[in-house]
Order: C-alpha cells, then sequence, then structure tokens
C-alpha cells in the first residue's frame, strides 16, 4: 500500500451496517415463520380434534398436504434468510399467498363458507396491513376476498355424525369462539413483535439523523477552522520574520533577558504555526509537511511523550502492543488522544495512566485519571457537541470531535467513572486504519 492510499484508509467512512438497515425485513420473516409454526401446530390440532374427539370423517391425507406444504414453505423461508437478512416487501407476500393458499385449501375441504375459521382470513390482511406496502396490501385484500368469495360458492360438506345432527347452529357459535380466541392471541403477539421491530427501526433512523446533523455540523466546523488557520498563517509568518530581524539588532543581541524573550516567542510562534499546520491537515489540506510513517510503538509513545513534555502532570504509560508494524501517523489521532489528556487534567487530575493494547487487530486505549470524572449528564451523552460543565464559549467540542474522529476511522470511544474516583476513557481503533501492509520492525 503505498502512503496516500494509506492516507485514504484512514478518511474511509465504515460501511454502516448491513443488519441495521435491513433487518426489519428479516424480522419481520422470521416472525411469520414463528407464527406458521404454530399455524401448523394449531392445524394439525384442530384435524385431530374433528376426526378423534368430534367424529367428523374429514380427508386426513388431503388436509394434512396443507401443514406438510407450511412446513416446507418455513424450511424455504428460513434458509432464505440465512442467505442474507434483505427481505424485501414481495418476498413477504408470497410467504402470506403460502398461508392464504394453506387455508383456502383446509376451509375447502372442511365446509367452506360454512366453517367458522373462515374469519382467519382477516388475520392475513391484517398481517399484510403490517408487513407491506399499500399495492401489495391491496392485492392481498382482493385475493382474500376472491378466496372467501369461492369458499361460498364451492366447497366439500361436512358430514356430521349422527349424535350432531341438528346442532349446526351450536357447533358453529363454538367454533367461532374458538377461533375469536385464536385471532386475539396471535394478533397481540404479532403486534407485539412488530412494534418492537418498528421502534428498532426508528432508533435506527434516529440514530442516522443525528449521526448526518454531526458530520453537518463537524463540516462546517472544519469549513471554519480551515479558513480561520489560512488567515492565521501570513501574520504568524510576518511575526516569524519581524522576530528574526529583531535578534540581528545589536541592541536587543546586547541585552541577555530580550535575546531570552526573544527565543520564547520564537517558540511559541512555531507551535502556533504548528497548530494550524496540523489545522490544515486535517481539514484535507498541505502546508508542504508530509504525513509520517511510523511504526505502532513510536506512534502511540511519541503521543504521549510530546503531551508529557507539555504538562507538569504525572503521567505513567504501558503498552502491550504486541509486534512493532509499519503505520502511519495521523494528525487527527494525535489530537484525539490530546484532547482526552486535556479534558483529564481539566478535571483535576493529579495522576493519569495510560494503558495501549492491541485484541484481535483492534487498538485499545485506556486513560484513567484521578480527576473529578464525568456528570451523569455528559456520560448519558458522550460525544454530543456543546456537552460540557464548562462555562466558557465553545465548550464540549472537545469529546464531540474526539467520538466522531474515531467513527470517521472505523473506531470508538466509551468513557464510564471509576468506583475509586475519576474517569476512564477507553478507545478502540481497528488497526487496518493505521498500520501499513508489511513484516514487523
Amino acid at each position: 500500500m503505498t502512503r496516500p492510499a494509506a492516507l485514504g484508509a484512514l478518511r474511509r467512512w465504515p460501511p454502516l451496517s448491513a443488519d441495521a438497515a435491513s433487518a426489519a425485513g428479516g424480522r419481520n420473516m422470521q416472525l411469520l415463520i414463528q407464527l406458521r409454526w404454530l399455524a401448523v401446530a394449531g392445524q394439525v390440532l384442530a384435524i385431530y380434534a374433528v376426526e378423534w374427539v368430534l367424529e367428523v370423517r374429514l380427508p386426513l391425507l388431503l388436509m394434512l398436504a396443507a401443514p406438510a406444504a407450511l412446513i416446507a414453505v418455513n424450511l424455504l423461508s428460513m434458509a432464505r434468510i440465512r442467505i442474507s437478512a434483505n427481505v424485501s416487501g414481495i418476498e413477504l407476500f408470497v410467504a402470506l399467498m403460502a398461508d392464504v393458499a394453506a387455508l383456502t385449501w383446509l376451509l375447502y375441504l372442511s365446509g367452506g363458507a360454512t366453517n367458522p375459521f373462515m374469519s382467519l382470513f382477516l388475520l392475513q390482511v391484517v398481517l399484510g396491513a403490517v408487513l407491506l406496502g399499500p399495492i401489495l396490501t391491496w392485492a392481498l385484500v382482493a385475493v382474500t376476498s376472491l378466496c372467501a368469495l369461492m369458499l361460498s360458492m364451492t366447497y366439500r360438506p361436512m358430514l356430521l355424525p349422527p349424535g350432531l345432527l341438528g346442532h349446526d347452529f351450536e357447533l358453529y357459535i363454538k367454533g367461532g369462539l374458538v377461533c375469536f380466541g385464536l385471532i386475539a392471541v396471535l394478533l397481540v403477539m404479532f403486534v407485539t413483535r412488530i412494534s418492537g421491530n418498528l421502534r428498532a427501526r426508528d432508533a435506527y433512523l434516529a440514530e442516522m439523523r443525528q449521526r448526518a446533523a454531526e458530520e453537518d455540523h463537524i463540516v462546517r466546523m472544519g469549513l471554519l477552522a480551515s479558513g480561520a488557520a489560512h488567515e492565521l498563517g501570513t501574520p504568524l509568518a510576518s511575526l516569524s520574520v519581524i522576530l528574526s530581524d529583531w535578534r540581528r539588532t545589536p541592541a536587543i543581541n546586547r541585552d541577555p533577558e530580550l535575546i531570552e524573550d526573544l527565543a520564547g516567542m520564537q517558540a511559541e510562534v512555531e507551535r502556533c504555526k504548528k497548530i494550524v499546520t496540523g489545522i490544515l491537515l486535517s481539514a484535507g489540506e498541505a502546508r508542504g509537511e508530509a504525513p509520517a510513517v511510523t511504526t505502532l510503538h513510536a506512534l502511540v509513545g511519541d503521543m504521549v511523550a510530546t503531551w508529557r513534555s507539555a504538562q507538569g502532570v504525572d503521567l505513567r504509560y504501558q503498552q502491550r502492543l504486541g509486534d512493532d508494524r509499519p503505520a502511519v501517523s495521523d494528525t487527527a489521532l494525535q489530537q484525539v488522544l490530546v484532547n482526552v489528556l486535556d479534558n483529564a487534567v481539566e478535571a483535576g487530575a493529579k495522576r493519569i495512566d495510560v494503558l495501549a493494547e492491541t485484541a484481535e487487530e483492534v487498538l485499545i486505549i485506556t486513560v484513567t485519571d484521578d480527576g473529578s470524572g464525568f456528570s451523569p449528564g455528559i456520560l448519558a451523552r458522550l460525544g454530543q457537541p456543546y456537552q460540557s460543565t464548562k462555562t466558557r464559549h465553545g465548550a464540549g467540542l472537545g469529546l464531540f470531535l474526539l467520538v466522531n474522529v474515531l467513527r470517521k476511522l472505523g473506531g470508538e470511544a466509551t468513557a464510564r467513572n471509576r468506583p475509586e474516583g475519576g474517569a476512564a476513557v477507553t478507545l478502540r481503533l481497528p488497526l487496518a486504519a493505521l498500520v501499513l501492509p508489511g513484516k514487523p520492525a
């Protein structure tokens, strides 16, 4: 992989979860499978009760063909879901049509429209209204209506035994009550599960809208920062030239205190220029400084060492990174770790521990401190902009940028308060976003 290609990998969004986007259709198909198993059990039980309890003679082989066919449909549906969770509305419609066909066949062999279980067609319509779009739902309504009309005109009459002759209406009422209870139970089960599926879908869409809003916020911030960095570049360059001229002035050269002040000013100007360079690099613009190829050990160690040199905090670094490998040094990732460490200092931490380790091709950096920790509100809205206990303007962007930079690189950030006091922030990043192909260094 070339250096530009490696940097391109750093800038690539991770693919959105296919499960999250298509699980609604798959879960609905799974729900139909579960309901169909119940239907098969109910059909077999009803056939048994009518044939051996009520002693009404039925064409058993023909009737048992319906539950056998539904078992085959269920097995095919289960195999279909294993191939892909993305189940279309057409596939759900076909599955419901199989249920309608089986019900029509059973009713045809057991009295047609005189069978109180004709109401089960309404259950299929309700399922279609919830699972399918308007066109397919109306198509299902048309099919079930035609089936009901056909069963009112042609069917195989049920031959009642002598003991039940003359009790047709009483049998119809009892069958209707059983059908009502069956429909009520199945609808409660179905609607409850479907409501859960719809809530999961709505939660996913809300998360995507939130992510889109955050990305838009990041873009606007990046444009603002990039513009400010461009504007600051010229005056910083002028200040650097002026300070260099002053150092050659005889009057200043004779004053050691002025020379020391000039050196400090020059160092601060250089620091500002580096900050501007980092902003432009993060925005995708360069100032003649190419990103460096380093190693995984040096990448994390240098980030910690650079921050430690500028702070007066007791920072202890431990690494369990295993074999060293070539890696790309990315300014955005450096800023993420700096934000975590700066937040710890602002929370009053006197000691900070940093542990870097790898597990299953994931870089894990855990930062713990003995500061005041996070407030419950910050933890609940971690990563949302302007969520901070600080009162200064713009506070709360550090954690926002932290979470979104890691998300952009395919990782994640989590935070918690420690029982013994202080906070712990864990950064997880796929090594594929950093490590270059090659042998261990």
